[in-house]
């Protein structure tokens, strides 16, 4: 339906050259034009900018966008530009000159579109300055900021109300790609727009595919889902900047061309890495959530979050960023619950009470769709209100590839009764924590305050581990059998249903949790070559680095000098091939080594090798050189945290040192690695489930040592030390 007054599909086709209009967005346009507020809820890629971009073409006058992103107003404005339309934004980027050309320009009326950030908008100069600009649309992009129930709370989004008061006639427009129920009220409530006309899309995506993997050693898991793709780019999403940047380094390491991405990094790096990224000069952006509102890579095919999102809101936005272009991309999650407990962590550090509950409801969402056996399509629509009408989606790994369940109604009895009597005899709820140490038999200060010994259901559950408990303890709160109460500490307590499951002893089913598969034994792994001109390398790599005082390593690893000993490298577009080889090293160390190789040739005949290397990331057989250098270092009495600080690299990866001068016949003091008390801890779990259950010795013990410290004292268990 066009609208009377104007003609939309010539301006459509003219400024961006589509002849017709995505789903709602013709409606959209055409209320706005007639002056009505408008509430748009589309998801990412469903075309938001055209709804206020296209109108601002169609009317005279100046279109206000208020946006929260400075990269995301250039680029913008960028493509409006490029496409004929007079667009400008005013933000802290602009030198002081060239922001007072722009301000001429509008009180001249040479822009139709004006972005700016939310708490410019309301300056009071500001202010003045817009009644002087024929100001015809209000659009607020990223709308759900303005609530706190959002994903991206932002307050300065709450003193928009006085554009309202000051602008009480001119329409506005309310746009996000992600929103609740409650966040769409928030949104409508706090704008103040009036007799709105709601618009919201279906939030499915067919074109994505989901999946949940158990996290286990994430980096070898990320490195191999990439290295499986390598025609590809996308999306690591990770917890913290110092993780962005150590994941994107040990890409870069194995051979994979990548970057870091987050608010630590200098405005000129962060723009030129996403530059690069769209550009697909770079193929992986490792990225904290500071990347990605607003940009417009069609191409991105995968998105994996290396850590557990707060909410799903966001990671449903941060998904929604593969797959614009609507062929198939995928977005892949890996999950632990040590995870959660580090958010629950943060959580707790916040000092506003209110602020808690909501970000601990928030996570228990995220982590039901982590742990669901649900088709995880259909969680994610219901999250947001959105019934999906299929049984199967045939897109994600529970629909592809459903979970095993067992009877737990033994369990779940005694769950649901430990609830009822710690209510029945204190008066009160309690949390998940305090229940799980009620079956377990746990001696706390709470336990002995309240004489919760005494209950009948106090240490009935002792044959399962903490972690085992509260796993069934979600499954509970999932099947709606209990539930948290937000407003009361989130203390859990029975449901109506949950209530007719304990008296009536219905049998209930629950999920198997997936279980952490072991490493599997790779061989040898080592990379043909010419081994006469890699021991030359290796000299001049050591004396590399004992100039810049550092390890061997930090110049070039193994992997690289062997694939130099192989391809003899002579130009800098080969030599930048070799796996690790970024631009600083290129520049840095490039010259000198191809000059070594260069003269190895003057007396030496190049090798021939197979087509086919193996993979990379092979691990060597045995003690090799970075592997010793951990074992030195713990010989000189350093502790693994030490060794990981000074060596600047994971626990994870010196735990895996360790365990292979272990294997390999070194002598280790274990002792210095754990207690006595802790020992004891672990091997009583071991004896009980075996060597060979690992995974469940580590949820048994609660999660409080690490696979890394297990797999190290089983080691020497077996090697007949202590």
């Amino acid at each position: 339906m066009n609208s009377p007054q104007y003609d939309l599909l010539p301006l459509l086709k003219q400024y961006f050259g589509f002849a017709s209009f995505r789903p709602l967005q013709e409606e959209i346009i055409s209320d706005s034009l007639a002056g009505k507020d408008v509430f748009a809820l589309l998801p990412t890629g469903g075309g938001k900018s055209l709804c206020f971009q296209l109108p601002a073409l169609a009317r005279p006058g100046l279109t206000l966008v208020i946006s929260p992103l400075i990269s995301l107003m250039k680029d913008q404005v960028d493509a409006m530009q490029a496409s004929g339309v007079a667009a400008t934004f005013l933000n802290s980027s602009l030198h002081p000159q060239e922001a007072n050309e722009r301000m001429r320009g509008l009180h001249e009326g040479k822009f139709r579109l004006l972005y700016v950030a939310p708490e410019r908008a309301v300056l009071m100069g500001f202010l003045s300055d817009m009644q002087n600009w024929n100001v015809s649309l209000i659009a607020v992009d990223e709308a759900h900021c303005i609530s706190e129930w959002g994903h991206d709370f932002r307050p300065e989004y709450r003193q928009l109300i006085e554009l309202r008061n000051l602008l009480p006639k001119v329409p506005m427009m309310a746009l996000t790609a992600t929103a609740t129920t409650r966040v769409r009220e928030d949104i409508l409530k706090h704008l103040q727009l009036r007799d709105a006309h709601c618009y919201v899309a279906s939030f499915n995506r067919p074109n994505l595919s989901y999946k949940v993997i158990p996290k286990s050693d994430p980096y070898s898991q990320v490195l191999q889902f990439v290295r499986a793709r390598p025609n590809e780019s996308g999306i690591v999403y990770c917890q913290s900047r110092k993780t962005s940047e150590s994941v994107a380094e040990r890409l870069k390491e194995d051979g994979i061309s990548a970057a870091p991405y987050h608010a630590g990094l200098a405005a000129l790096d962060r723009t030129r890495h996403q530059e690069l990224f769209l550009r697909d000069e770079v193929r992986v952006i490792c990225a904290t959530i500071a990347f990605g509102m607003g940009i417009n890579k069609p191409n991105v095919r995968f998105v994996v979050h290396y850590d557990l999102p707060k909410n799903i809101e966001g990671y449903y936005q941060e998904t929604g960023r593969a797959g614009r272009d609507g062929l198939p991309a995928e977005c892949v999650l890996l999950f632990s619950a040590g995870d959660m407990m580090k958010q629950l962590f943060f959580i707790e550090e916040k000092p506003d009470p209110h602020e808690q509950r909501i970000a601990r409801a928030q996570l228990e969402q995220m982590v039901h769709y982590a742990e669901s056996a649900e088709c995880r399509r259909s969680v994610l629509l219901e999250y947001f209100g959105e019934q999906y009408g299929e049984p199967n989606c045939n897109g994600c790994d529970n629909c592809l590839a459903p979970k095993e369940t067992y009877d737990a109604t033994v369990a779940a009895q005694k769950f649901l009764s430990c609830v009822y009597r710690i209510k029945e005899r204190s008066g009160f709820s309690v949390g998940m924590n305090h229940i799980v140490e009620v079956l377990t038999g746990a001696d706390t200060e709470k336990i002995r305050k309240w004489n919760h010994k005494e209950l009948s259901t106090y240490g009935i559950g002792k044959e399962m581990s903490r972690a085992e408990w509260q796993t069934v303890g979600r499954q509970l709160m999932r099947l709606r059998h209990v539930q948290q109460n937000h407003e009361k500490f989130n203390v859990l307590e029975l449901t109506d249903e949950g209530m007719r499951v304990l008296k009536q002893r219905i049998a209930i089913h629950l999920t198997k949790p997936v279980v952490v598969a072991e490493p599997a034994k790779h061989g040898v792994g080592e990379i043909e070559c010419d081994e006469q001109l890699f021991d030359r390398l290796r000299v001049l790599r050591k004396r590399l680095a004992d100039q810049r005082n550092v390890a061997a390593y930090i110049v070039f690893s193994d992997v690289a000098l062997r694939q130099m000993a192989r391809q003899y490298p002579a130009t800098p577009h080969e030599f930048v091939r070799i796996s690790g080889v970024g631009e600083k090293k290129l520049n840095e160390f490039g010259k000198v080594f191809m000059s070594e190789v260069e003269r190895y040739l003057q007396t030496n005949t190049k090798m021939e090798f197979r087509d086919v290397l193996p993979a990379a990331s092979s691990p060597p057989k045995g003690m090799n050189e970075t592997t010793r250098e951990s074992l030195k270092l713990f010989r000189l009495g350093k502790s693994m945290e030490q060794i990981a600080e000074t060596r600047r690299l994971a626990m994870s990866t010196i735990e895996g040192h360790l365990l292979a001068a272990v294997n390999a016949g070194e002598e280790l003091d274990v002792n210095r690695i754990l207690t006595p008390d802790a020992r004891e801890e672990i091997a009583a779990a071991f004896a009980k489930l075996g060597f060979s259950n690992l995974t469940g010795v580590y949820e048994k013990l609660g999660e409080k040592f690490s696979y890394g410290v297990l797999r190290i004292y089983r080691a020497a268990k077996q090697k007949g030390r202590s």
